[in-house]
């Protein structure tokens, strides 16, 4: 087999790095030179958040593909987050550092049997999360983000019925604050799924004082036990306002690198999950997506991500209504 193919296999640049070479740098500079933009989620590891143009949760990743100049997109994160990207940058490249960065929570909503699922409800609008593939987005009416979700689920009125997929924690949730009545697909996120009740309890009484933060994404126990719930920038933003300086958060480790850096005399300690006795509970889907991965990918421009143009037409209206709704919200 020879190096490209082996490359194809394997889902991405499987390149030694040169000796000495400062990969920070080495991407900066490569990334001026072709006009790319560099966008990570909050969940990457640190370094890569470090090294990004811009790091956000899903709608302002969303929101700045749709509004970039640049000629290369670079989107550190899964994969579902660079066919957004595409789909919305049709004319642009779009690279994903390791085409095996799935979604879980994707996954877990075969096109497939989501469209089954839809046409056995005719009179239902269609609400998917931003987190499923652009095939299953095709068979959508709107696109939400944890963000947005609230928000979008209350701009319908309340006699229009409504599925919710592909995330049954954050319908559920919804549900609950908006007093609609959703039918909700059965999908989850491995990571917000995990999460242990008891080892939360055991954190609270450790640190009494201690606010707990925790994303819609987790089971309705842990969401009881919150003190506050909300997206990614959502937690973030309170944990940097908050009067309060210890918080229990209950989302992807990878938050507390950006909370840390805009809150550093502030303590965030990651709850674990229930098959774990380490202190964290991170996407390893997002972990694979590494520095030199970034560096080979700029470097070779692949892999790239492609969406058929005709599954593109269709994808794009949902996730387009919901960055208008949103800019009509201000969100």
């Amino acid at each position: 087999m020879d190096i490209k193919a082996s490359w194809i296999e394997k889902g991405y640049v499987d390149e030694p790095i040169p000796p000495g070479i400062d990969l920070k740098s080495e991407i900066r500079r490569i990334a001026r030179e072709k006009n790319a933009i560099i966008l990570a989620h909050y969940y990457q590891e640190g370094v890569l958040q470090d090294i990004a143009d811009f790091v956000g949760d899903s709608l302002a990743l969303a929101q700045k593909a749709a509004s970039t100049d640049a000629d290369i997109i670079v989107m550190c994160g899964v994969h579902f987050m660079g066919e957004t990207n595409k789909i919305l940058c049709p004319e642009k490249k779009v690279l994903i550092p390791d085409l095996n960065a799935t979604c879980s929570l994707a996954e877990s909503c075969p096109a497939d049997d989501f469209a089954a699922f839809v046409k056995a409800h005719p009179d239902h609008k269609v609400i998917s999360y931003v987190n499923t593939t652009a095939a299953t987005k095709a068979y959508t009416d709107v696109v939400v983000t944890s963000t947005n979700a609230k928000e979008i689920v209350e701009s319908f009125p309340k006699e229009q019925p409504l599925i919710f997929g592909p995330d049954r924690n954050l319908g559920a949730y919804i549900n609950s604050i908006t007093g609609r009545n959703m039918l909700l697909w059965d999908g989850a996120c491995h990571v917000h799924e995990r999460f242990s009740v008891e080892k939360l309890i055991e954190l609270k009484r450790l640190h009494p004082q201690a606010k707990i933060l925790a994303h819609p994404e987790c089971q309705a126990p842990i969401i009881k036990l919150a003190d506050v719930v909300g997206s990614t920038s959502a937690l973030l933003k309170y944990a940097v306002s908050s009067e309060h300086d210890t918080f229990l958060v209950v989302t992807e480790s990878g938050i507390l690198h950006e909370m840390q850096r805009q809150a550093p005399d502030r303590t965030f300690i990651p709850v674990p999950p229930d098959d774990s006795t380490c202190g964290c509970n991170e996407c390893n889907f997002m972990r694979l997506i590494t520095l030199s991965k970034v560096y080979n990918t700029l470097l070779h421009e692949w892999p790239a991500v492609e969406v058929d143009p005709e599954l593109c037409a269709k994808a794009i209206r949902p996730i387009e209504r919901m960055l208008d709704i949103s800019r009509k919200l201000g969100l």
